[in-house]
């Protein structure tokens, strides 16, 4: 008996529409928040002597919008997507879809609000107060509900490998943020966490880094396994390497967390634990890289041409690139040298401006078209100059801050003969001064490129240029 496969229009296309519109506009508010706090790096007055614009209140806002906003509009946006494209059904439930999407909107305005107003819980990442903690939790649950349910309805036989990470991504990012946010509220707006001391820190960085692990880098190869293969217009390079990379990844990457407390109270087998595990990490990392770039097998010719093929590839390089870094800087020597520097900062963006910002960059671009039925993107030139903008401006960033990072960690464990410090802090940051400014400028890179994109989407938009209709493939079996 044949299968109908649904119609473009049948799948709920609305809800991923918003989402990729937000995540652009996520995208610039973030990133432009975060130039104006590194140009406060390098001009302090730029807070106006207002509190609300002090760093300390501006860069945990930088951080929330850019991974929770921008990163995390994207992965519902593609997911919300891929999911049904996969498994050739609509989303479980539209008005849930619907819930998820205004609910997030929600959280990410009110964390707008309260973070300058200084209504913070002090712990990384973890910052948002206990309401909005709480409110957190019932939208990512309803986005459990919807694509779970999803795939529990689909009409293929398999689950394609991007849904795999998808979904491993959406159910860890429930149990960290559950389990780190449990707190004691003694207010509307402040609550203590349940747990104290050392095992605080412990739980803090269980979730931090596993944010990293499975809300940027699972969720994010989700996308990968399904835009790099589509946008190239080849199989993925290995569907047996794609499921070992998926089972190797989630089984080491929960452990990996102690590797950001070396040498504090954290007891030193669970700072080892976290070391050999991160190590560890690098083999599957590279695995999925691989892939990713494999894929291109006989389509390297594409980049030259095709500018969207081009952010996806590069984004996987990043990615590759900081997988290594990471892992070495976990070896507890290295650790010595980097921890507390700008080392650590340009670690952190080749990540999340290299991989995370490149990948999501690629998947939108390839979206927009489809979504609002335009024959392509209004502009491919635009899309170019915006590679090249990001790219140059990323660059600029990270080998900034490694060469700060470095010389940081140098000058502070310089001694003299007699067993005092060499160098003063002041004189170290003194050292740093001129790399501030350069990252300054490689976030005006980015964050032009971000604005060319959100000009080259509008156009698109109102573009008359309508996408001829085109037959749906079956569900990928690559």
């Amino acid at each position: 008996m044949s299968q109908t496969i649904p119609q473009h229009n049948d799948y709920n296309l609305k809800v991923v529409k918003q989402f990729a519109v937000m995540t652009i506009i996520w995208g610039i508010v973030g990133m432009a928040v975060g130039v104006l706090i590194a140009a406060q790096l390098v001009w302090p007055a730029l807070n106006f002597d207002i509190p609300y614009l002090t760093y300390s209140r501006l860069r945990p806002l930088h951080t929330n919008a850019v991974i929770f906003a921008f990163g995390t509009s994207a992965l519902f946006a593609t997911a919300y997507y891929v999911v049904q494209k996969t498994c050739q059904v609509r989303l479980f439930s539209d008005k849930l879809a619907a819930f998820t999407f205004w609910g997030w909107q929600t959280v990410i305005v009110l964390a707008v609000i309260t973070l300058p107003l200084g209504m913070t819980t002090s712990k990384e990442y973890a910052e948002l107060e206990w309401p909005i903690s709480i409110l957190i939790a019932i939208v990512w649950i309803a986005f459990i509900i919807v694509f779970f349910g999803t795939l529990a309805i689909r009409r293929t036989s398999h689950i394609y490998v991007a849904n795999w990470f998808y979904g491993a991504f959406i159910i860890a990012v429930a149990m960290l943020h559950i389990g780190n946010n449990l707190a004691v509220p003694v207010s509307f707006t402040k609550s203590y966490s349940i747990y104290s001391g050392a095992v605080d820190a412990m739980m803090q960085w269980w979730y931090g880094h596993n944010a990293v692990g499975f809300l940027l880098t699972a969720g994010f190869l989700g996308m990968m396994y399904y835009f790099v293969p589509k946008q190239a217009e080849r199989p993925v390079y290995s569907y047996r390497l794609s499921v070992v990379h998926f089972w190797a990844l989630i089984s080491i990457y929960i452990w990996a967390g102690p590797h950001h407390l070396h040498y504090t109270a954290l007891p030193d087998w669970a700072q080892s634990v976290g070391m050999v595990m991160s190590v560890v990490l690098f083999v599957p990392s590279w695995g999925g890289m691989i892939n990713g770039i494999m894929t291109l097998s006989g389509a390297w010719h594409k980049l030259r041409t095709d500018p969207v093929l081009r952010f996806l590839i590069v984004s996987l390089s990043f990615y590759g690139m900081s997988t290594f870094e990471g892992p070495m800087m976990a070896i507890k020597s290295v650790n010595a040298l980097s921890h507390y520097t700008d080392w650590t900062i340009g670690h952190v963006h080749s990540g999340a401006l290299g991989w995370v910002a490149m990948i999501s960059i690629g998947a939108i671009y390839h979206l927009i078209p489809v979504l609002f039925e335009r024959e392509r993107m209004y502009s491919i030139k635009l899309i170019n100059t915006h590679f090249w903008l990001h790219t140059i401006g990323v660059v600029l960033y990270i080998v900034a801050m490694w060469i700060s990072g470095v010389t940081q960690g140098l000058m502070w464990r310089a001694v003299n003969a007699d067993g005092t410090l060499t160098y003063s802090f002041v004189e170290s940051l003194e050292a740093s001064y001129p790399f501030y400014f350069v990252r300054f400028v490689g976030g005006l890179f980015v964050v032009a490129g971000m604005l060319l994109m959100a000009y080259n989407t509008y156009k698109t938009i109102r573009s008359d240029k309508v996408r001829p209709s085109e037959p749906l493939p079956a569900a990928q079996s690559v």
